[in-house]
């Protein structure tokens, strides 16, 4: 049972690791959206979710790095950047082309790399 309960604990350490990445997307989606306002109030609104976000980034990648190694938490870090490709192209309507999906293949085998070998 300790096992078991050893790997659950890493998969939800890795599935908190994610989650910061994905509100630091957020982070970033909301700073491009505060740069599209014209009316102020608007601006400063989405800025404002800007700042709670990487607040709140900011602590969950404290925790996790008192609990995972940094050059693990580091590899990981990169799917932020797969996460700002699906918001461009869900609300900006960008472009994801086949040299994306590549680059992103490759950041993932990346990750997976790294990963697997500090196991």
């Amino acid at each position: 049972m300790k096992s078991e309960e050893k790997r659950m604990r890493k998969y939800l350490l890795y599935l908190a690791l994610h989650a910061g990445f994905f509100l630091s997307s957020l982070s970033g989606l909301c700073a491009k959206l505060a740069g599209r306002q014209e009316e102020t109030w608007k601006f400063f609104a989405w800025y404002m979710a800007d700042l709670a976000l990487m607040g709140i980034y900011a602590v969950v990648w404290q925790q996790i790095l008192k609990r995972l190694p940094l050059t693990v938490a580091y590899a990981n870090k990169p799917v932020g950047l797969i996460w700002a490709m699906i918001w461009g192209s869900l609300i900006f309507q960008e472009r994801i082309t086949l040299k994306m999906l590549a680059g992103a293949a490759i950041i993932f085998a990346g990750i997976y790399l790294v990963v697997t070998d500090h196991e």
